[in-house]
């Protein structure tokens, strides 16, 4: 499933395609997402100019006069802004037609993407009212203490109280392991054992990942490509993930495998001992 930094850079690919484009209707060949396409595609937006595209979680959020439209990518989904006339591929689901006779087209082979209408309050949208803070929106010290504070009462191992999107946002799979890697704490310690500076710690590591993931344009491992069709490249510069048996860049230790929360984790046994 496309993270934080895949999502991020679609967002910042579509950004200049879409602003200031107003939405003129939509064709839905496929309704059946994840959750039924929004109704208000049609009904509501078309006349509607786009003025801002931002992100929120892995959602993307494109802003209208008329609300707000909520796009996940699911498991496999992408966005791409081509001409209107392109002939649809055969998971070509929708298209948001646009003035300038582009579209802005999802393509989403396993259809676990959504496209939702968030009226005028995204924040209060259900799927939204209950996430974290954004990792890179703060200072380490103020998220690293968000952190610890958070974690007082929980047992739960450290990467899945990371990957608590009630928690703090953004933080998935790959990029829980990559920054608990880097930090040198175990994937399966107890989140409550960790000091408020160990948090602090963790917390700029995170952030660090995150953002030369961003920077490198995401991360590709099978499905997702960017809004030019281009791959991300960070997982060229994974240290842990997807390296079970290889041995670890820093020590020369082979590279451990474990299943935590239905996820493979992924850590160096020296280094994060």
């Amino acid at each position: 499933m496309p993270e934080l930094p895949e999502v991020e850079t679609t967002r910042r690919g579509l950004e200049p395609l879409l602003i200031g484009r107003r939405i003129t209707g939509a064709v839905v060949r496929n309704a059946a997402l994840r959750w039924p396409v929004a109704p208000e595609l049609s009904s509501r937006l078309p006349g509607a100019a786009i003025t801002a595209v931002g992100r929120r979680a892995k959602y993307l959020l494109l802003t209208t006069a008329h609300g707000h439209l909520l796009l996940h990518l699911g498991m496999s989904g992408s966005l791409r802004v081509l001409p209107a006339a392109t002939p649809p591929l055969k998971h070509d689901h929708v298209d948001i037609l646009l003035d300038d006779g582009q579209c802005l087209r999802l393509r989403d082979p396993r259809r676990f993407g959504s496209i939702l209408y968030a009226g005028e309050d995204p924040a209060s949208h259900a799927l939204l009212r209950k996430l974290g803070p954004e990792p890179l929106d703060t200072d380490s010290q103020t998220l690293g203490a968000h952190l610890h504070a958070a974690s007082r009462s929980r047992r739960v191992a450290v990467k899945l109280f990371l990957m608590d999107a009630s928690v703090v946002v953004g933080v998935g799979n790959i990029y829980a392991s990559e920054a608990l890697f880097r930090a040198g704490i175990r994937p399966a310690k107890a989140a409550a054992s960790l000091s408020r500076p160990a948090f602090v710690r963790l917390a700029a590591v995170i952030q660090a990942v995150l953002a030369e993931a961003i920077a490198a344009g995401g991360t590709t491992l099978r499905d997702f490509s960017n809004s030019d069709g281009l791959p991300g490249y960070f997982a060229q510069e994974l240290a842990v993930y997807g390296r079970t048996g290889a041995p670890c860049r820093a020590c020369a230790t082979p590279i451990r495998e474990r299943r935590m929360g239905q996820r493979s984790t992924f850590w160096c046994p020296l280094c994060q001992g």
